[in-house]
């Protein structure tokens, strides 16, 4: 497995679409006194891209169930909640999300699908 597809199958989604600083933006934002201090703002302005597009991807997966309950289709939003779970498992092994954030979500979600 080539390292491009091992972190689309790790992370959720393709190493293509993580929005990175260009070298001109990083330059600019620097404020840090050592070699290391600058290699970190450049990395934590990274980490914070690569999350926000997973807690986006979770919000659009939990969108996806809400509108299957909306509409009233117990098969859609069974199977919508189906690929939702695994994703909000991620998001919590990775960090981007709390345990009980992720529990509680599941649990109201899981119980809205199964009142249909």
């Amino acid at each position: 497995m080539s390292l491009l597809a091992f972190f689309e199958h790790t992370h959720g989604f393709p190493f293509s679409r993580v929005p990175r600083l260009e070298p001109d933006a990083r330059q600019n934002r620097i404020m840090a006194n050592t070699p290391q201090a600058k290699k970190r703002i450049i990395r934590n302005a990274n980490r914070a891209a690569i999350n926000g597009a997973r807690i986006s991807r979770i919000r659009s997966f939990i969108k996806k169930v809400e509108a299957a309950c909306e509409a009233g289709d117990k098969d859609a939003a069974a199977a919508a909640l189906k690929a939702a779970q695994p994703e909000m498992a991620r998001g919590v092994a990775r960090g981007v999300l709390h345990k009980n954030t992720v529990a509680r979500k599941m649990s109201r979600l899981t119980r809205r699908v199964a009142t249909l």
